[in-house]
């Protein structure tokens, strides 16, 4: 097993590092942490899905989930580290070439993202159905009020790095984008607020169709839903967020880190 970077206890803020290999290898546990709890919510769909994060050394680079492996299976020796060109140049697994056409894009327009996710999770693709933004119906669904955006045009799969780069422009600053008839995409400026705002997501998709099924939900009013979203939609705090489940998953599957 390979050591943990070592943090304060109750530690409320992001760790810092010593070198660049302490970084790299912090990030490829959060990812790999990431993917075994997307396995466990049920977001795993086939062979769909992917979460990538940005290689400290060669930032034009990023560690991904091998194509074809089942998310509940990935340890961190499974990763492979893939270049601006779409090639794996660590790891002996192929890449998901809708992962590249995507990911790759919007790590180069936002160069202050080091984490995106993406998977075809039941109520975050019910919900695209709908070509509609989520409603501030929640204190958490207030994480994304004016934060998120909605690509429209579905085409198929998504193969062609042009098609990626008009998703990145669409999503422009924002933590999240709803790709219709497709699913949910989140980023951040650490694997961990990536993979907390796609499971919050997530969940606040579930909780409107659940409202609406139900009747006729009354959102939170706009100066309101501003100020919920300064409270529950900070980076510091989609980091935070993400440490409980770090802690459980580590505790219960250990072998992740190897």
């Amino acid at each position: 097993m390979q050591a943990i970077p070592v943090q304060k206890p109750n530690a409320h803020q992001p760790p810092s590092f010593t070198s660049l290999e302490e970084e790299r290898l912090h990030r490829k546990q959060r990812l790999t942490a990431a993917l075994r709890l997307f396995s466990r919510y049920g977001f795993d769909e086939g062979i769909a899905g992917h979460i990538t994060a940005r290689d400290p050394e060669t930032p034009e680079h990023f560690w991904v989930n091998p194509f074809g492996m089942h998310f509940g299976l990935i340890r961190v020796s499974d990763l492979i580290l893939v270049n601006q060109e779409g090639e794996v140049i660590i790891g002996d697994r192929l890449v998901n070439r809708a992962a590249f056409a995507i990911h790759s894009q919007i790590h180069a327009a936002r160069p202050e993202v080091v984490a995106a996710a993406h998977a075809h999770s039941i109520y975050g693709k019910s919900w695209s159905s709908l070509g509609r933004l989520l409603d501030p119906l929640t204190q958490d669904a207030c994480a994304f009020y004016q934060d998120h955006s909605l690509f429209a045009d579905y085409t198929g799969v998504v193969l062609d790095p042009k098609e990626g780069q008009l998703i990145a422009q669409t999503l422009g600053k924002n933590k999240a984008i709803i790709l219709k008839n497709h699913g949910l995409l989140t980023v951040g400026q650490s694997v961990d607020e990536a993979a907390w705002w796609f499971i919050t997501m997530e969940r606040s998709c579930q909780a409107q169709l659940l409202a609406e099924a139900a009747g006729k939900p009354s959102p939170i009013k706009h100066e309101y839903a501003e100020i919920a979203h300064t409270q529950v939609g900070s980076t510091n705090l989609g980091w935070f967020s993400f440490q409980p489940l770090y802690e459980m998953i580590v505790r219960q599957e250990p072998d992740f880190l190897e």
